[in-house]
């Protein structure tokens, strides 16, 4: 039995008093942890800030990577130039600069630097904002210190991890060497363009003149150039160059560096910019600055590491063939002539660039007319205008139109196009297709473009590779519309390449210094029209070589199987041709459009006569192969209809097969056709035109 002090309750009064005992007594343990969880991360963080403080101070910074050129090379491994030109440093002190450069490269690359300690924080938090707003790295907000260690140290990559270390070594900079050492430094490292590196060597490169004694607007425009050495160098892009030179004044002026008015006057001083010296050892510069511009635009490589990261970049060109290419140029147009041209050669099955010549005379002007789409085609474009017709099946190589002033109307006969034939001369009766190719009859051209529309030529020359603008006009025929000799020489591949499309390539791998691969070319291949297609065409183009055609002069400089077009305007001449080893675009002509001589209008032919068989010389002729699809058949040429044995001058035309006529010519002894098979020689435009008194 219990007592009754065994069923007692316990004392409130004593339970709580126990219970905040503990409850201190817990709090005093928490407490005590927490302070010394905090004093170990206050040591932490002590004992870090002395390490990296004693690792800024006396920590030894990595091995510098001095620029190197970087090599283009061609398909061998052969060099064909360097980018920079060949690096060209001389090293001076700080007082041997002129105060003006000093200003002009502080008030446009880093107005702070005097007063941060190798990284200016304000700087870093603006270019995140825009990264983030961009969701991708955009401005690099690098101090002086910074561009510094990264070119001493580090490649040009925007990642987040090179922007970290590249910070950290500013600041050891910082820590090691006074700001006027630093800015000494930079100021003798930093890239000019044309392998121009530090002050010194840029001063006597543009201006022939040490760098103390540069003036005001010449220091401007020289603190402008290392944002974009080549973009901004005067000698290829002097507006652009100027204007960066108006960009570096208005900075100076807002840093007080000078005064508003005294930027006004220095901005239109004319400056006496010295000529490159020519560089007597680069090969094909055109293709190296086309290779430069893919590098860039295209695969994202960094244009200063281009120029001081020694990379190699393995290419598709042929020395062999570029050498040929420029010696044809040459022999074609007199040394003292102000005749420009330019030449691209493309190996149809693979793409490849074989040669480029974008000009005349480089060093005077590397504008690169290999891809200026200014220039009207003249009749090269119509291969793509009977390729589109015979695909549509809306004339074939019997087909006959009357050459004879023809008046033609469009847009639901609210417009009229009256064309004319080269110096109106017109055969005054119908001719065939191969005979209107044989002359360049425009007549004919127009016929067939109104027979097989104009959308279904341009929708043809988008897939062959021509994005030049282009109407849906009759005179489109003619070649009306300008554009480059790239794509007219991509176009012409693709029915050298039996109607297959190889993407054009001009870079097959780019590695870095230590060999590292960090692009390799996929080339693309795409089939745009069919084998049998491409055939035909080929077959009718081989008529502009033979006796009467447009390019038969050339033909005894050719021994091989060739197929191609003449074209010209009254201030261009083209021709555009291939074998099945080379599809090649030759363009000559005046750079201001100035009106070219019937003599200078016969020069762009023997320029692609005489690049491809001697390009070729070490290959054995070979013939296109004939496809399935493809049907030959005798025909009367002056019917179109398959030849009796009784009929003179007939001839073998090729055919898609289905096209191919199947009545026999009744005029010299044949059976009869009736009448349905007689009227499909004449098509319903045809009548109209007839009927219109055409």
């Amino acid at each position: 039995m219990r007592s009754n002090s065994d069923n007692q309750l316990p004392d409130p009064a004593v339970t709580g008093k126990v219970h905040l005992k503990l409850k201190r007594a817990g709090e005093g343990r928490s407490g005590r942890r927490w302070r010394w969880v905090l004093a170990t991360i206050a040591g932490a963080f002590v004992l870090l800030t002395v390490a990296a403080a004693l690792m800024l101070k006396f920590g030894s910074l990595p091995h510098a990577a001095f620029p190197q050129s970087t090599q283009i090379l061609d398909e061998r491994g052969n060099v064909l130039s360097s980018l920079s030109g060949g690096v060209n440093r001389r090293t001076v002190a700080l007082k041997d600069i002129s105060p003006w450069l000093v200003k002009a490269t502080l008030a446009v690359e880093d107005r702070r630097f005097y007063a941060h300690a190798g990284v200016d924080f304000r700087g870093l938090v603006r270019a995140a904002w825009v990264d983030i707003r961009h969701g991708s790295r955009q401005q690099g907000a690098s101090t002086l210190t910074q561009q510094l260690a990264r070119n001493l140290y580090l490649s040009h990559e925007r990642t987040w991890t090179r922007k970290a270390k590249e910070a950290w070594y500013a600041a050891m900079l910082e820590q090691k060497y006074a700001k006027d050492e630093i800015l000494e430094m930079y100021l003798n490292q930093i890239y000019y363009g044309h392998g121009a590196y530090g002050a010194e060597a840029a001063a006597q490169l543009y201006f022939g003149k040490p760098a103390k004694a540069l003036t005001l607007a010449e220091s401007a425009l020289l603190a402008g150039i290392p944002k974009g050495p080549r973009y901004y160098s005067p000698h290829f892009h002097l507006d652009q160059a100027k204007g960066r030179q108006r960009t570096v004044l208005q900075a100076m002026a807002d840093t007080g560096a000078i005064g508003a008015a005294q930027a006004k006057r220095t901005d239109a001083e004319a400056l006496a910019i010295r000529p490159l010296p020519e560089n007597q050892g680069q090969t094909a510069p055109y293709f190296a600055d086309y290779v430069r511009k893919i590098a860039v635009e295209r695969l994202g490589i960094d244009e200063r590491l281009l120029s001081e990261g020694g990379l190699r970049i393995t290419t598709t060109l042929d020395a062999r063939m570029q050498r040929e290419a420029e010696a044809a140029v040459d022999r074609q147009i007199p040394e003292s002539s102000e005749m420009q041209a330019a030449l691209v050669s493309i190996d149809p099955k693979t793409g490849y660039i074989k040669a480029m010549v974008g000009g005349r005379h480089y060093m005077k002007n590397p504008y690169n007319r290999v891809f200026a789409s200014t220039r009207q085609p003249g009749s090269s474009f119509k291969a793509i205008v009977y390729a589109a017709a015979l695909d549509k099946r809306a004339v074939t190589a019997v087909t006959r139109f009357r050459s004879e002033p023809t008046l033609f109307y469009y847009d639901d006969y609210r417009k009229v196009y009256r064309p004319s034939n080269y110096n109106d001369r017109y055969f005054g009766g119908e001719i065939g297709l191969r005979q209107a190719i044989r002359t360049s009859d425009n007549i004919f051209a127009v016929h067939t473009i109104m027979e097989a529309g104009p959308d279904e030529v341009i929708g043809l020359a988008r897939r062959l590779g021509i994005s030049s603008k282009l109407s849906s006009v009759p005179s489109l025929a003619l070649g009306t519309f300008p554009v480059s000799p790239y794509e007219m020489a991509a176009a012409y591949a693709v029915f050298a390449n039996g109607g297959a499309k190889a993407e054009p390539t001009a870079i097959l791998r780019i590695a870095d210094r230590e060999g590292h691969t960090l692009y390799t070319a996929r080339p693309r291949s795409e089939q745009i029209v069919s084998p049998a297609l491409a055939y035909v065409v080929t077959d009718l183009l081989k008529s502009v070589f033979d006796n009467g055609g447009t390019a038969h002069r050339v033909a005894h400089l050719i021994k091989r199987p060739v197929a191609g077009k003449s074209g010209t305007t009254s201030s261009d001449a083209w021709f555009v041709g291939y074998t099945p080893e080379l599809a090649t675009a030759v363009w000559v002509g005046y750079d201001r459009g100035r009106a070219i001589t019937s003599v200078e209008a016969h020069r762009a032919a023997p320029i692609f006569a005489a690049f491809t068989e001697a390009a070729l010389a070490a290959n054995a002729p070979q013939d296109f192969a004939v496809p399935d699809g493809v049907v030959s058949v005798n025909v009367d040429p002056s019917t179109g209809l398959l030849a009796a044995p009784e009929c003179p001058g007939q001839a073998t035309e090729t055919f898609l097969a289905g096209t191919e006529p199947t009545d026999t010519c009744a005029m010299h002894g044949g059976a009869k056709t009736d009448d349905e098979h007689a009227a499909k020689r004449f098509s319903l435009w045809s009548k109209v035109r007839r009927w219109w008194g055409g």
